[in-house]
C-alpha cells in the first residue's frame, strides 16, 4: 500500500498539513469536538484516508478540508497544500465594531462622533 493511500490518525494529518501548530493543539482539538470526520465527531486516534472530509472549527469559523493523501509526518507548506482540498467558502467581510475599554468612562463628544461614524449613523452625512 502506497504512503498517501495508507490511513494516517486525523491529528498527526492536521499537523502534518500544518492546521495546527504542535500535533499536541490537534487532539485538543478533537478531544473538545472542533473536528468532525464525514460529519462524525471524532476522536484523535481515528483514522482518515483519501476522500474523507474533515471539518475543523478554528476561531468560530468552520474549515472544510477533504484529503487527497496521507501525511504521518510534517512537511513543507507547498507539500502540504497538496495533501488536501480546501472547500472552505469565502467569509465575507466582517463589520467592525466599536468597542471601549470597560471602565474607560463616558466618551468624549469626538469619541461620540467616531463612534457614530462607524456605525454608518453620521448626522452630518448628506
Amino acid at each position: 500500500m502506497p504512503d498517501a493511500v495508507k490511513p494516517v490518525r486525523v491529528d498527526s494529518w492536521l499537523w502534518a498539513i500544518r492546521v495546527y501548530k504542535t500535533r499536541s493543539a490537534a487532539t485538543t482539538a478533537c478531544r473538545a469536538g472542533h473536528v468532525r470526520v464525514n460529519g462524525e465527531r471524532t476522536k484523535a486516534a481515528q483514522s482518515v484516508k483519501p476522500g474523507d472530509e474533515v471539518r475543523v472549527r478554528i476561531s468560530g469559523f468552520d474549515r472544510i478540508l477533504v484529503v487527497r493523501k496521507t501525511l504521518a509526518k510534517r512537511v513543507g507548506a507547498p507539500v502540504a497544500v497538496t495533501a488536501y482540498e480546501d472547500r472552505t467558502p469565502v467569509r465575507e467581510p466582517s463589520a467592525m465594531l466599536a468597542v471601549r475599554d470597560r471602565g474607560a468612562g463616558r466618551p468624549t463628544k469626538r469619541e461620540r462622533r467616531d463612534i457614530d461614524k462607524l456605525r454608518g449613523r453620521d448626522p452630518y452625512d448628506d
